[in-house]
């Protein structure tokens, strides 16, 4: 383990979560934000090419080609030593997409993004990542993702789908709940099992959020997605990223149709 980020890795053992302030440059940012955006509107307008996370919600996964700044995002000195620390040397990148809420965005229930597998609940070991980046500078109005550390670890098995603690649970995650206000440029790194939630969103500006899903050997989220490159896009990319990178190798791409649903976000909370 790098010792650059054993302090963050011991955060993220202990938390769930833990971010990395000014990772990148505002520049960066605001081009990420802008090749989102482009991709929002282009896939809102096919079938399948969205997903409802929640009223005025929604998650978009894209192919690398789309995001500018994909292989700087991948070969981050942080974001590579973080995905060592936790998940090993043979890590594997298996989803880059987006969560964009808009005005009228409501608190979504919380819940973790998929069931926690034994290695988790019982053997105490993160088995994958998700990174996210804000295209924006959030602010209190802009429906901040809330977090409560500490809960990555609860075993859900009983739980509607294994995601969804009861409602009669909530003031638990309510008591350990921290809102997060990032600024462009800032990058997380948290499991996916850290129970969280959107909250709601009365700003006029879009938040969106880029996300990067990284699995350890095993774990199997890939099936979950369909990332996609073309040829002379992959051999063009540096080895510590194509080394890692799971995809189908295409001769030309095609519209990403939506594998992630999840059913219990669709309404809101209640």
């Amino acid at each position: 383990m790098g010792a650059d980020v054993r302090k963050d890795y011991e955060t993220l053992v202990r938390d769930g979560v833990v971010g990395l302030k000014g990772a990148f440059s505002r520049d960066f940012a605001e081009a990420m934000r802008e090749d989102m955006m482009s991709a929002f509107w282009d896939a809102i307008q096919r079938p399948g090419g969205a997903v409802g996370r929640g009223p005025r919600r929604w998650y978009v996964e894209i192919v690398p080609e789309m995001f500018g700044g994909f292989a700087e995002l991948c070969a981050h000195p942080w974001v590579t030593a973080m995905c060592e620390a936790t998940l090993g040397p043979d890590y594997r990148i298996v989803e880059i997409g987006f969560d964009t809420p808009f005005q009228g965005a409501m608190n979504q229930p919380w819940h973790r993004d998929f069931p926690a597998p034994p290695e988790t609940w019982r053997d105490r070991r993160i088995t994958s990542l998700a990174f996210n980046l804000t295209g924006v500078d959030v602010t209190p109005d802009m429906g901040p993702f809330e977090v409560a550390p500490g809960t990555q670890w609860d075993d859900g098995r009983a739980w509607p789908h294994e995601m969804f603690p009861p409602e009669e649970t909530w003031p638990r995650y309510a008591d350990r709940a921290q809102k997060k206000y990032p600024a462009m440029g800032d990058i997380s790194c948290r499991s996916a099992l850290t129970i969280h939630r959107g909250t709601a969103h009365p700003s006029p500006i879009a938040r969106p959020v880029m996300v990067l899903g990284v699995d350890a050997p095993g774990a199997g989220h890939d099936a979950l997605h369909d990332l996609m490159v073309t040829k002379p896009y992959r051999d063009a990319l540096p080895p510590i990223v194509r080394d890692h990178l799971v995809c189908r190798v295409v001769d030309r791409l095609t519209p990403v149709t939506q594998k992630h649903g999840i059913e219990g976000l669709v309404s809101g909370a209640p």
